[in-house]
């Protein structure tokens, strides 16, 4: 199948199934002043429900999906949706920047526009870039695979394909959060001769236990980790074991879905306790829409399973070009002693607000440190 044009339309009756959905919502009950401890705060969710039944405007949002230059194409099987801006400047890099969960190509729209056309957005057209951002496989409007085996290195073999095979660029750049930072690392592991380097905003680190006494920035990353895995983790390891059996509730009820994903956007971002001082309650919902319209919740958990079922991992040391944009409400900050044995870091830069999604929180910078990592190795 070639490359086909893509719109995002969803039927009406679609949107009347979700409006019935919500008003028969059956609610939970909550301990008393419990705030977000136990999980999302019920008044909020009811908050958000009501905007979602009464003052949200799918068309509206879906207009500005489709403001957007989208595509469809079978790589080896798989069906990939994507956005393909070309940069506007004299000499555009190829970038493709990956998602992460409980993301969505939409989680990185706000900073298309400042990539391709910098001087449109106060920049130097000498930064523009060729951007193309894929709907991971199983998320989205990407088609979700039947069997078993979509995991990062599956994922990554594709989107090589994708870049190199279906759109012609024979070296490139990656960048990525969260999954999209473990596939444009692998990316840059498997493909070292099509990849001009790797920029990404987390880190994933092997944990090394090495001689004597850790450094303190390596002690406050384990201690980290360890916060992260007690009290942080445990909707990875149902989406890592039993993802199916979690699906059921969340493909079938909105409510569920927004609860879900809602969470962590607020647990991740530097929101300060105050989730709308980050994400306004559209964007919230668009992301979540994505999810619901799609049908797509229970391929996007597979991932987690896939991943920790996986044959082998990452071993050798990622040899192109890495830059890392560390935001300081990341789930967790490695440490530079560490990420320089296992990656080849060209650029570290500790930014001054932000968390995990940070194209959404802090576009400007996160635009500002792609520019300037890719800028010194272009050529």
């Amino acid at each position: 199948m070639s490359i086909e044009p893509f719109s995002i339309k969803v039927p009406e009756s679609v949107l009347d199934d979700l409006r019935q959905r919500l008003a028969l919502t059956r609610w939970p009950d909550e301990i008393t002043d419990s705030s977000w401890d136990y999980g999302t705060n019920l008044a909020y969710l009811q908050q958000l429900v009501a905007y979602w039944q009464d003052g949200f405007d799918w068309r509206a949002q879906e207009q500005l999906l489709n403001s957007f230059p989208q595509f469809k194409v079978d790589v080896d099987g798989v069906g990939l949706h994507f956005i393909h801006a070309k940069g506007q400047g004299p000499d555009p890099v190829p970038l493709i920047i990956s998602h992460g969960w409980p993301g969505s190509f939409f989680e990185l729209h706000k900073i298309i526009g400042p990539l391709t056309d910098p001087a449109s957005h106060g920049g130097d057209p000498q930064d523009s870039f060729d951007v193309v951002v894929p709907s991971l496989p199983g998320y989205g409007f990407s088609d979700r695979s039947d069997r078993p085996g979509m995991d990062v290195r599956r994922i990554a073999e594709l989107f090589m394909q994708l870049m190199t095979r279906e759109l012609g660029y024979k070296r490139f750049g990656a960048q990525g959060g969260d999954w999209g930072s473990s596939i444009s690392l692998r990316l840059g592991e498997l493909y070292p001769d099509n990849l001009i380097g790797v920029h990404v905003n987390m880190l994933p680190l092997r944990q090394e236990i090495g001689d004597g006494e850790p450094s303190e920035d390596e002690q406050r990353w384990r201690e980290q980790l360890q916060r992260f895995q007690k009290d942080g983790s445990g909707y990875s390891h149902i989406q890592g074991t039993r993802p199916q059996t979690l699906a059921y509730g969340l493909n079938d009820s909105p409510v569920g879905l927004a609860g879900w994903i809602i969470e962590k956007f607020r647990a991740w971002s530097d929101c300060h306790e105050n989730l709308e001082c980050v994400f306004n309650k559209d964007e919230l919902l668009t992301n979540i829409m994505i999810y619901w319209i799609t049908q797509t919740i229970n391929s996007s958990m597979r991932l987690y399973y896939e991943t920790a079922h996986a044959d082998g991992t990452t071993a050798g040391k990622v040899e192109v070009p890495v830059g890392v944009a560390l935001f300081p409400r990341e789930i967790t900050l490695p440490p530079h002693n560490l990420a320089t044995r296992q990656y080849n870091i060209q650029r570290w830069a500790s930014m001054g607000a932000g968390g995990h999604f940070a194209a959404m929180e802090q576009p400007a910078a996160l635009v500002h440190e792609i520019r300037t990592f890719f800028r010194q190795i272009r050529h």
